[in-house]
């Protein structure tokens, strides 16, 4: 196979997954009487701004609380993860290795069943239907996954570096906060990353654990478009293009960190 028939092919499986979000942007533009034409139109002749009027007007709240859930929700993983993964990969405690184990089982969960068991833990403990709660609720899909980032990335920081800080006096937390973690920029970055986008995109959690409160995030904002007689679909599009924004330029700012993040430890000297 040549070359060109190899670019071809990129191009046409590139243009089949993109067309997703090719739909979503001519459906923002697409005014409601336009929507059920036959054949649809594939660009928006008589386009609109309703639908992005309804975001500036109804779904900033909604964006506003869903960038502080996932800002939190950042916050709380790197805080809890970065000295967990330290711990694995160099002090190496007795059972870190069933630890492993516990924390790549606890991916394989599925979120219903967690939202359950929190469901039944907030109500008792009065933090339904809170900005804190899905922070909380939201980390604990993050935190395994950043303990695991972490670990794999800091085993290969050479162990020169913390033997020169011990030499220094250094103590473990203090070879961790200046000297493993600057290193491990890459790490950090890919595990906020991914923090942010499950956080951001979360709508398990948010419907089961705050679907009454007075503070709820964009995915419960898209979801209020939606009746039983009756999709706003120029509306909701128009919030899920404004919604991806911020997701898009983070992958942007961050695709080369997050790159050496995730092959961190795959391959070994």
């Amino acid at each position: 196979m040549n070359r060109s028939m190899k670019t071809a092919i990129g191009i046409m499986l590139t243009a089949i997954m993109l067309f997703p979000i090719y739909w979503m942007i001519n459906v923002s533009f697409t005014k409601d009487t336009d929507m059920r034409a036959d054949p649809p139109h594939l660009f928006p002749l008589h386009g609109t701004l309703e639908g992005y009027r309804a975001v500036l007007d109804q779904q900033l709240p909604y964006l506003g609380t869903s960038l502080l859930i996932a800002l939190g929700t950042v916050a709380l993983t790197v805080i809890v993860s970065a000295p967990a993964g330290y711990s694995l990969a160099k002090l190496r405690p007795r059972g870190a290795g069933a630890l492993s184990f516990v924390l790549l089982v606890a991916q394989m969960i599925p979120g219903v069943i967690m939202a359950m068991g929190f469901y039944s833990i907030y109500l008792k403990l009065g933090v339904l239907n809170s900005a804190a709660g899905l922070v909380l609720a939201d980390s604990t899909i993050a935190v395994p996954f950043g303990v695991l980032i972490f670990t794999a990335f800091m085993s290969g920081v050479p162990a020169e570096l913390s033997a020169a800080a011990k030499i220094d006096g250094a103590g473990a937390f203090r070879t961790f906060w200046s000297v493993i973690l600057p290193v491990s920029r890459n790490a950090v970055v890919t595990v906020s990353l991914f923090a942010f986008l499950w956080a951001w995109s979360d709508f398990v959690f948010a419907t089961t654990l705050d679907g009454g409160g007075a503070q709820q995030p964009i995915t419960l904002g898209i979801y209020r478009y939606i009746g039983n007689n009756n999709q706003e679909w120029n509306a909701i599009m128009a919030t899920a293009v404004v919604a991806s924004i911020p997701a898009t330029l983070l992958l942007i700012v961050a695709q080369r960190y997050v790159a050496a993040g995730v092959t961190a430890g795959a391959v070994k000297d």
